[in-house]
């Protein structure tokens, strides 16, 4: 592997990790993550990656990550690799990342668990929510995200590091309000509005058909004109006095129902419970 010392701000690696970091999913398909676990994540996703960032004394760091042959390495300052992070305690290693190029036909394929189990996101703006919703997206077998607009980068650092490297295997695409309900209608998908209120509860629903969540932005849910495109509106029956969930808590909840339905429709161990519509 390749191995440079880097000694100035300006050189053209740690500009591109800055930038990376800096405007998530517009560094021309590079994407910046931090620490060894995240890269060892991309790792076993099998995503390439284009170059490791080490500081100086933390090399003994990258040797249990298994890099490339190919992968550029490079060695810098502690003061100089923390000036291009974002967290507010940086660890000693970085990279640069080959995004997955992910497609409508990724999102809609089935998967173990069963027909498409799509979350679609709209104008959901907290990237700790994000991430979450990554991780038990691939947690409860989703078959990928739908990004409204307004919805923040899978690729925002703090996105990335919520979901714990699920970023790197759960396919993740933007699309606008039209294209996303064309694709899902011909797709033959059921889409399902999360709303507080005019809504029949979740676990009324069959969800082991092809199935979409719409979850809406943590202060206003779904907008009422998207509400309207979906085939139902469903809740989440809370009796505690709580009006309603995190949008991460709402997406989790629903989508560890759908993998109970299925689970217990392929003769797993959740018990069915009750008629379904």
């Amino acid at each position: 592997m390749p191995v440079r010392i880097v000694q100035s701000p300006q050189n053209a690696r740690l500009k591109e990790l800055r930038r990376a970091l800096a405007k998530p999913g517009g560094g021309g398909g590079l994407i910046g993550i931090e620490g060894p676990k995240l890269v060892k994540e991309a790792l076993r996703a099998g995503l390439r990656i284009e170059c490791v960032f080490a500081a100086r004394g933390a090399e003994k760091l990258l040797e249990p990550l298994g890099l490339q042959a190919e992968t550029e390495i490079l060695l810098a300052p502690r003061r100089l690799l923390d000036a291009a992070l974002t967290t507010e305690t940086p660890q000693p290693v970085a990279a640069l990342v080959r995004a997955p190029q992910w497609t409508w036909a990724h999102v809609l394929s089935a998967h173990q668990s069963g027909p498409a189990l799509v979350v679609v996101l709209a104008a959901v703006q907290d990237p700790g929510n994000l991430g979450t919703i990554l991780r038990s997206s691939e947690a409860f077998g989703a078959s990928g995200i739908v990004s409204l607009p307004g919805t923040v980068s899978a690729w925002n650092p703090k996105a990335v590091r919520a979901s714990a490297g699920s970023v790197f295997r759960v396919p993740v695409i933007a699309a606008d309000e039209r294209k996303c309900f064309g694709e899902l209608r011909e797709a033959g998908v059921k889409v399902l509005a999360t709303t507080v209120s005019k809504a029949e509860l979740a676990l009324d629903f069959d969800m082991t058909g092809p199935t979409a969540l719409l979850i809406g932005n943590e202060g206003n849910g779904v907008p009422d004109g998207l509400a309207a495109r979906a085939d139902a509106r469903i809740t989440i029956s809370c009796p505690g006095p709580v009006e309603s969930l995190n949008a991460a808590v709402a997406a989790s909840v629903l989508l560890y129902e759908a993998s109970m339905q299925r689970s217990a429709l392929a003769g797993g161990p959740y018990a069915r419970r009750g008629a379904r519509r």
